[in-house]
C-alpha cells in the first residue's frame, strides 16, 4: 500500500495488535467467539503485512497472487459459513476486499506502490469504501453502552469480552478504510 510512512506503521501496529487479540480469543470458552476469531486473526495479520511501508519491504511479485489465493480461500470459507447467518457476510466482504487489493497490487508496476495515482476512484474501490465506512459508523455506535445496561455478572476472561471483540472489528474496519483510501 502507498501513503504516509507514519500512517502505514500505525496501521501495521493496529492490525497486528488486533490479530494478536483475535488469537487470544481462540482460547475462549464461548464457541461463537472461537468460531469468528480465526478468520479475524487472519484478517488482522494479513492487513498488517499488507500495510508495511514499501520503503521497508517490497514483497516479491509472486507474493501478491499467493496473498489473493489465501484470502480467496478465506472468502470461500466465509461464503460457506454465511449459510448459518448474515453476520458472516461481513467476513466475506472483508476477504473479497483483501483479494481485490492483492490483485491490484500484483497488477501495478513497482513504482506505483510508492506514488499516488491521479485517475480517480474505481467503482469497486468506491463501493468497498462506502461499505466499510458504514460498517465503521455502525460498529462504533454499537460500542456505546445502552443506558442502564449491566455488565457481566462475574469475572470474564479476555477472550470472552464481546466489547473487545467489537472494538477489534471496528479497528479492522478503520484499517480497511485507510487501506482502500491509499489505492
Amino acid at each position: 500500500m502507498h501513503g504516509p510512512v507514519s500512517a502505514a506503521w500505525l496501521l501495521v501496529a493496529l492490525c497486528g495488535a488486533t490479530g494478536t487479540y483475535c488469537l487470544l480469543r481462540l482460547r475462549s470458552g464461548v464457541e461463537e467467539q472461537r468460531r469468528a476469531a480465526g478468520g479475524e486473526a487472519l484478517m488482522g495479520f494479513g492487513m498488517a503485512v499488507m500495510a508495511v511501508p514499501a520503503t521497508v519491504f517490497t514483497p516479491p511479485r509472486w507474493a501478491w497472487p499467493l496473498y489473493a489465493a489465501v484470502f480467496g480461500a478465506a472468502a470461500l470459507w466465509a461464503l460457506w459459513t454465511a449459510r448459518g447467518g448474515l453476520r458472516h457476510l461481513h467476513h466475506l466482504v472483508g476477504s473479497a476486499a483483501m483479494v481485490y487489493m492483492a490483485v491490484a497490487m500484483a497488477g501495478a508496476p513497482p513504482a506505483a506502490h510508492h506514488a499516488h495515482g491521479g485517475g480517480g476512484v474505481p467503482a469497486l474501490t468506491g463501493a468497498l469504501l462506502l461499505y466499510f465506512t458504514g460498517y465503521v459508523l455502525l460498529a462504533g455506535a454499537l460500542l456505546v453502552p445502552a443506558a442502564g445496561a449491566a455488565g457481566p455478572a462475574g469475572p470474564v476472561s479476555w477472550g470472552d469480552r464481546p466489547e473487545l471483540a467489537r472494538a477489534c472489528r471496528l479497528s479492522m474496519g478503520i484499517g480497511m478504510v485507510a487501506m482502500l483510501l491509499t489505492m
